[in-house]
């Protein structure tokens, strides 16, 4: 039985994690909303992981973190602080995680970090100057963690394409938005948070414990494939 932390796992990704994790680990959930359920290997920590200090966690072999943000708009219209919240809440919240719970996860079984990035990193999507540049961070933090920690703890993050969760409801907020996105991507297709969470759930296993340090895309072969 793992200690899994997982930050923002009231909603979208986080919650389909922590609901596939939750039977078999103990689940300590870090947001500001509670779950919507109760289980006797949840424990729920109301905080806002930017404003308040985290809690102490004795034992953890797994973190991860999973708050994110979707703010698509010209660059003309992006204000400064809006780079600067996108970087708050995808970088600087993920590294402060890091931090706080490094020394536990050194004393972890098989200890890993799991982030998430974005497609739009690699694709070059119109109007996702802020939130690219925030995740290209990410992406970078992944890397240099990889190596620095490399003999010690694995650290991988999930590129999703869009996944159908409340963060993303504006953009799927139709049956037309929601063909027209089916259309884009070459395999007729975008994700739901369970299929996020399998991948997340693979990062963590003992059959990724010679993986770290990488990126995954998942996209449905919209960065992949010219069709």
């Amino acid at each position: 039985m793992k200690n899994i932390v997982i930050i923002g796992g009231s909603k979208g990704i986080g919650s389909a994690i922590l609901l596939q994790q939750l039977e078999s680990n103990i689940i300590y959930n870090i947001s500001r909303n509670k779950p919507e359920i109760t289980h006797p290997n949840l424990r729920h920590f109301s905080i806002n992981v930017l404003q308040d200090t985290l809690p102490d966690i004795e034992n953890v072999d797994t973190l991860i973190y999973c708050p994110g943000s979707i703010n698509l708009k010209p660059i003309g219209s992006l204000s400064i602080d809006d780079f600067r919240n996108d970087f708050e809440i995808n970088v600087i919240g993920a590294v402060k995680a890091i931090q706080k719970y490094l020394p536990a996860l050194r004393k972890g079984t098989n200890p890993s970090i799991v982030l998430f990035s974005t497609v739009a990193v690699k694709l070059g999507m119109p109007f996702h100057a802020s939130i690219a540049t925030a995740k290209a961070g990410i992406e970078g933090l992944v890397k240099s963690l990889g190596a620095e920690l490399a003999s010690v703890i694995r650290i991988n993050a999930i590129a999703p394409t869009i996944t159908e969760t409340t963060l993303a409801a504006g953009i799927l907020r139709n049956d037309r938005l929601k063909e027209n996105m089916v259309e884009r991507h070459p395999m007729k297709g975008y994700l739901k948070p369970e299929e996020v969470a399998n991948m997340a759930n693979f990062l963590i296993s003992e059959n990724a414990k010679s993986i770290s340090g990488q990126i995954f895309e998942m996209d449905y072969g919209i960065v992949s494939f010219k069709i």
